[in-house]
């Protein structure tokens, strides 16, 4: 029993730094493409998307934290994670298609990453259990 409850705490703390991580590297994201700041509004232009994909996917981003952060709401937890993954994961593919050096994909790689960690270390009160 001893043995469970110390796994269980070595999950939570892997969830937590990692969920944590995550929320911060979105937030820092969100802040900077409602600001449109000009590194990434260039950065946006290079991959081809429009400017005001950057205010969509801030407020997304901002809203997206506030739901893994708070308790309960596993089904609006999983939707946030999946938004989570393709949001990142078309962030990296789009840095690969427009032949960006791996520095410059590096972040979205990174938070795609930390992304399905947290996912995948989420406590049992965080996930949807179907019943048959």
């Amino acid at each position: 029993m001893e043995t469970q409850n110390k796994s269980e705490k070595r999950i939570k703390i892997i969830y937590w730094i990692f969920t944590l991580w995550m929320s911060l590297g979105m937030i820092s994201t969100a802040i900077v493409q409602l600001m449109k700041h000009k590194d990434e509004l260039a950065n946006f232009t290079n991959l081809g998307y429009p400017p005001y994909l950057m205010t969509i996917l801030g407020v997304l981003k901002i809203l997206g934290v506030i739901v893994v952060l708070i308790p309960k709401s596993p089904l609006l937890k999983e939707w946030t994670y999946a938004g989570f993954f393709f949001v990142m994961s078309g962030a990296v593919i789009s840095h690969m298609i427009v032949g960006d050096s791996f520095g410059r994909t590096f972040p979205a790689v990174l938070l795609l990453v930390l992304v399905i960690i947290s996912w995948y270390f989420r406590p049992s009160d965080r996930k949807i259990f179907l019943k048959n």
